[in-house]
């Protein structure tokens, strides 16, 4: 197959010629099995081709799969994954507006603050990470990715991650500040409980938006069906996307209706988005949703699976893990020891990534569905 027209995002891509993917696992077109290590980085968590998606997909191909831009119709898909995504949050958290990525909801979420409380800066923290589009670039946490594209926003401010002092700088100026409750890209750090609550205080005191992207921690990832669960912290906007359609682009961000109904009038359709609230994805978003209401020993079982990565995976150069549930980085004493591992790990038959910003780190994000067994077989594999 000629690959030739298709864009490369990287010098060294990993390569592997995909003919199939199932469960936890990858195919290669010689028909070998690969352990898929990365789950689309975060978006598989209920593996590849999970029986309910699958069946949900087929389903609404049968009925109807573009109907009109954004709200303007009433599709039962859309009104029915609402309804449900609303039932599992916290009853502040009571409006969806449907988008297809991740960072279409920083983006939406960006013109939300802004718009609703009539200001102009977007705080966000270093070693974040919120997309590549131009508004979310703005607000990523690393200048490497940054500089070549400037000029960027105006009026944005980096503050430290889990620092108390930082934030005063969070003022009656300050719209919107966009946090991740685990941060992914810097190699999976955690944010300080206390630190969380201090800024949630912050920005009450400030009539800020407070907004948590969870697009990678979202369904069941760190071991609660939503990561700002284990801090009792609810954030004014709510930003979905990976995991949700389980293999299906989709995305969302959530809030209150008095917020997110500024988005309706002066101007009116001030926030649009053609495939947002797509049938076909609601649909499939629809089944991942239910399978996890019904299923929560899949993320319940997610810490305990990371022990036995932790404690079955050995490696002369490893210094050390960090995770909240299945959300794990394996760090390394160097970055050429961390590609040496993913290469020759790819060679013994599991797929891993590296992390954006941590170049010697490691990621360790398979499927949620992955059993005991699996776990150990691949770490075996590695091992070697």
């Amino acid at each position: 197959m000629n690959k030739v027209h298709v864009a490369a995002t990287s010098p060294f891509p990993i390569g592997l010629q995909l003919s199939k993917a199932d469960g936890v696992y990858f195919y290669d077109t010689s028909g070998r099995a690969y352990f898929d290590f990365t789950s689309g980085i975060a978006v598989n968590n209920l593996g590849h081709r999970h029986p309910a998606v699958v069946e949900a997909i087929k389903k609404q191909a049968d009925i109807h799969l573009h109907g009109m831009v954004y709200g303007e119709f009433e599709e039962h898909p859309q009104v029915r994954l609402a309804a449900t995504l609303c039932s599992v949050l916290p009853e502040s958290l009571d409006t969806v507006y449907f988008c297809t990525s991740g960072g279409e909801a920083v983006e939406g979420a960006m013109k939300l603050a802004k718009r609703y409380t009539g200001r102009t800066e977007i705080c966000y923290f270093k070693g974040s990470y919120h997309g590549s589009t131009h508004g979310a670039l703005s607000i990523m946490g690393s200048e490497v990715y940054k500089q070549a594209y400037r000029p960027l926003l105006p009026d944005t401010r980096m503050l430290p991650y889990n620092n108390f002092e930082a934030l005063k700088l969070i003022t009656h100026s300050t719209a919107g500040v966009v946090v991740e409750v685990v941060q992914a890209a810097s190699g999976v750090t955690l944010a300080n409980e206390e630190w969380l609550r201090a800024l949630r205080q912050r920005c009450t005191e400030t009539d800020t938006l407070l907004i948590f992207d969870e697009i990678q921690t979202g369904y069941g990832r760190t071991g609660k069906l939503f990561a700002f669960e284990h801090y009792g912290v609810v954030p004014d906007v709510l930003l979905l996307a990976k995991a949700m359609g389980g293999g299906v682009p989709i995305g969302a961000f959530i809030a209150q209706h008095d917020v997110m109904n500024v988005l309706s009038e002066q101007p009116i359709l001030g926030h649009i988005n053609t495939f947002g609230g797509n049938a076909l994805a609601c649909a499939a978003a629809q089944a991942t949703l239910d399978t996890f209401i019904a299923q929560p020993e899949l993320y319940t079982t997610a810490a305990r699976k990371a022990e036995q990565i932790i404690e079955a995976f050995t490696h002369p150069k490893l210094t050390h893990f960090t995770h909240k549930g299945l959300m794990m980085a394996a760090h390394f004493e160097t970055k050429a020891a961390a590609y040496a591992f993913m290469r020759r790990s790819l060679e013994n038959g599991v797929v891993l990534i590296g992390y954006l910003f941590n170049e010697t780190a490691v990621r360790f994000a398979p499927p949620l569905t992955i059993s005991v067994d699996q776990i150990e077989a691949a770490c075996a594999s590695m091992r070697r």
